[in-house]
């Protein structure tokens, strides 16, 4: 499985974001059971990337 170019590019720009605020991004990870990228940021910050690169914050 291969992430869509809008996971791509909204993966690069939260990434860049991240780090422009010293947020350490610890891993990313297309996960193959729902598609979607997911990026960990620092402790406590877990970003989940849709097929259509709209991203939400997970608790």
């Amino acid at each position: 499985m291969e992430p869509t170019f809008a996971q791509l590019l909204k993966t690069y720009i939260l990434a860049c974001n991240l780090t422009r605020f010293y947020r350490s991004v610890e891993l990313v990870r297309l996960d193959e059971r729902t598609g979607f990228v997911v990026i960990l940021a620092g402790a406590e910050t877990e970003i989940e990337i849709a097929h259509n690169g709209a991203w939400r914050l997970l608790p």
